[in-house]
This record gives C-alpha cells, sequence and structure tokens, in this order.
C-alpha cells in the first residue's frame, strides 16, 4: 500500500476529485493548507501603475489517499491530469509525494491490509 499526497492549487481541487473517482480512487481527504514552492510564494501586484512584489505563503489544498500498490500509477497519472492549469503545466501547479504505508485497519470491522482501503 502506498499514500499518495498531493499538493494543488484550491481550484483544481474538484478537478482532481473528479478525476480520482473515475479511477476508482473515493477514498481520501482534502484539507487546506498555506505553503510555498519553487515560486517561493511571491505574488506581484500592478495597481496605480506600480508593480510591488509581495512573499507570501500561498493557498494550497492537500488531497492524501492511500491505494493498494497495483493502483499507485493510475492515481498519480489522474492527479496529473487534473492538476494542471494547461497542457505542459506551470510553476505552482503542484507536488505529489508518495510514501509506503505498513498497515491499514478499518475500525468498524477490523479489516486490514488492502481490504481496509
Amino acid at each position: 500500500m502506498k499514500k499518495i499526497e498531493a499538493i494543488v492549487r484550491p481550484e483544481r481541487v474538484q478537478a482532481v476529485v473528479d478525476a480520482l473517482e473515475k479511477v476508482g480512487c473515493v477514498g481520501l481527504n482534502v484539507t487546506q493548507v498555506t505553503g510555498r514552492g519553487r515560486q517561493k510564494g511571491v505574488v506581484v501586484h500592478t495597481g496605480r501603475g506600480v508593480e510591488t512584489t509581495q512573499i507570501n505563503m500561498l493557498p494550497k489544498s492537500r488531497i492524501e489517499t492511500v491505494v493498494a500498490d497495483a493502483d499507485v500509477e493510475k492515481v498519480i497519472e489522474a492527479i496529473i491530469g487534473a492538476a494542471r492549469t494547461n497542457a505542459t503545466g506551470a510553476i505552482g501547479d503542484g507536488k505529489i509525494f508518495v510514501s509506503p504505508v505498513l498497515e491499514a485497519i478499518r475500525v468498524s470491522s477490523g479489516e486490514r491490509g488492502d481490504a481496509a482501503i
């Protein structure tokens, strides 16, 4: 099993959730977070002919799911396809992290492993 954590633009969350549902991944969590990556949280404002730069933490959304090893690649591809803002992607579109999961247990039934996810 693997935990897949995707940090994406907030406006792309519903598209990512829809894409995950299409590939059979329905169990997930979404959290609103702030952070910065390669763009270092740089926001450029232009007003009255003056351009100002502000370094901030940017709003992002974290989508987490745990999937069977066999489903990892199709889930990653679904996230990439839905999270990109254009055909080639852009800085700030997000990141995906994949981590091993040693055990999963469904509290209600006690099922373990792949059966619990």
